[in-house]
């Protein structure tokens, strides 16, 4: 038996909760790409939130964004889910020349199983759920009673609790205006 077949096979996987987001060119199309992309890096997509076109965040005069939420199973460690991600904006032409900016793809890794991450170049669960709509909304529709591990709330309830009034739009259903 092939030693990587056998690996793979006994491998834990975990459950990784990802963001994306595009404001530049081809919103859509980006989000498809980065979805494709991320199934053959990264792993299976078990759950998809709908599509949100919500107002920038922190950085507001650039076009608004089109944000989602995808489960994913993989066999990975956070660090290769980060490290694959990074890659995946590479190829869609992100650019990082100042924080909160344009791009044409954002990917966080929301959660990562109930692990808490704390290192140079990762932080999960990511450190601004509570606090933005956007993440939030579609989170929330995909992971409604997942706890934040550090929190100790579901997503839904940080939904319910949060602050934050810019705009999110399910792209589908344009008469669903949320906030």
């Amino acid at each position: 038996m092939d030693i990587n077949l056998y690996f793979t096979q006994f491998q834990r996987m975990s459950k990784a909760y990802l963001l994306l987001g595009s404001n530049l060119g081809n919103r859509e199309e980006n989000l498809q790409t980065a979805i494709r992309e991320l199934e053959t890096l990264v792993g299976s997509i078990t759950k998809y939130s709908s599509i949100y076109e919500t107002a920038p965040w922190g950085v507001e005069d650039q076009p608004s964004f089109l944000n989602q939420v995808i489960e994913v199973d993989t066999a990975l460690s956070p660090e290769q889910v980060l490290e694959n991600a990074l890659a995946i904006e590479a190829v869609l032409g992100r650019k990082r020349w100042h924080k909160w900016h344009a791009r044409t793809m954002d990917i966080d890794i929301l959660y990562y199983d109930n692990l808490v991450i704390r290192t140079a170049n990762l932080i999960v669960p990511h450190k601004e759920i509570q606090n933005r709509m956007f993440t939030l909304v579609p989170l929330a529709e995909i992971a409604p009673d997942l706890v934040h591990p550090l929190i100790g709330k579901s997503n839904l309830e940080l939904l319910e609790n949060c602050d934050d009034e810019l705009g999110v739009e399910d792209v589908k259903n344009s008469k669903a205006n949320i906030r």
